[in-house]
């Protein structure tokens, strides 16, 4: 009997070796996989990167050259304006300057309106 019960302990101990075996290898699958599946995510987050940068590249080079017109536009309705202010200035100069030297010229001493008589 007690060769027999060896005989069992024995089988047991080779089962839970293969057993043991057996999980390792489980676990070694599983952290295998997940390493694949983080290089994958890490890879489809570069090629992501890659494509909306690409992306955006492609806005702003489409969309420079309209602010760049939008400031030639702005800057010749800029000139226009300042040009029309000179022009008014040259025209208008020499009345405002006569009208100056006239409120100077020809005072009219008057008391002031609060002042009492």
């Amino acid at each position: 009997m007690a060769t027999s019960s060896s005989q069992g302990i024995n089988t047991l101990l080779e089962a839970e070796r293969e057993a043991a075996k057996i999980v390792e290898k489980a676990k070694q699958y599983r952290i295998q996989r997940l390493k694949d599946a983080r290089l994958e995510a890490t890879k489809e987050i570069e090629q992501l990167k890659a494509q909306k940068n690409q992306e955006y590249q492609s806005f702003v080079s489409q969309h420079a050259g309209a602010s760049d017109a939008s400031l030639a536009v702005v800057d010749q309705e800029m000139d226009a304006k300042i040009a029309e202010i000179q022009n008014l200035f040259t025209e208008n100069k020499d009345k405002a300057i006569q009208k100056l030297l006239d409120s100077i010229v020809n005072v009219q001493a008057q008391p002031h309106q609060n002042a009492r008589a």
